[in-house]
C-alpha cells in the first residue's frame, strides 16, 4: 500500500492528508466504512513553522505516544491500479493552537490520532458517528523530542 491518494487534474504530488472532510475528493472514502483503515505509527514528524534564528533552517520535532509504542491514526485507502493508496486524517485544535503540545510548534493541523477504544467506531459505523474521532489528540498523552 502506499502513502498519497493520486492528485487531482492539474495537482502533481500524492495527497496524503485529509484535511477538509467535506471534499467530493474524499466523499466515498470517508463514507464507506470499509475504505477506513487504521494507519499504524511509531511516531511522527512535524516542522516548526519559524527558522532556528541561528541556523535560518526549520526544525524537525519527533511525537510519540508513550504509554503506546504503536498507535494509529484513522486513515482512509482506495484501489489505484494493482495496488491500493492511502491517507490519514488530520485535524485543528480546540481553540488556541499554542496551548497544544503539536499546535505549538506546527498550528496549521496535527494527525487524528486515535484512542485504542476508539479503532471499531472509526472502522464500522456511518461517517457521521465516525468523524467525531477526529480531533486533537490530548496534548499530556504525546511526547515531543
Amino acid at each position: 500500500m502506499n502513502w498519497g491518494f493520486p492528485p487531482p487534474p492539474g495537482v502533481k504530488s500524492p495527497v496524503v492528508n485529509v484535511r477538509n472532510y467535506t471534499s467530493p475528493f474524499w466523499r466515498i472514502a470517508l463514507s464507506t466504512p470499509n475504505r477506513r483503515c487504521l494507519v499504524p505509527v511509531t511516531e511522527f514528524q512535524e516542522w516548526s513553522v519559524e527558522p532556528d534564528p541561528v541556523t535560518g533552517k526549520k526544525t524537525k520535532h519527533w511525537f510519540a505516544v508513550p504509554s503506546r509504542p504503536i498507535f494509529a491514526f484513522a486513515g482512509v485507502w482506495r484501489p489505484v491500479g494493482d495496488g491500493a493508496a492511502y491517507a490519514f486524517l488530520t485535524c485543528g485544535y480546540d481553540g488556541d493552537p499554542a496551548g497544544h503540545v503539536v499546535g505549538a510548534i506546527h498550528p496549521k493541523a496535527m494527525p487524528v490520532i486515535l484512542h485504542e477504544e476508539d479503532f471499531d467506531r472509526w472502522l464500522q459505523p456511518q461517517l457521521q458517528d465516525a468523524l467525531p474521532l477526529a480531533c486533537a489528540f490530548p496534548s499530556q498523552l504525546l511526547s515531543v523530542g
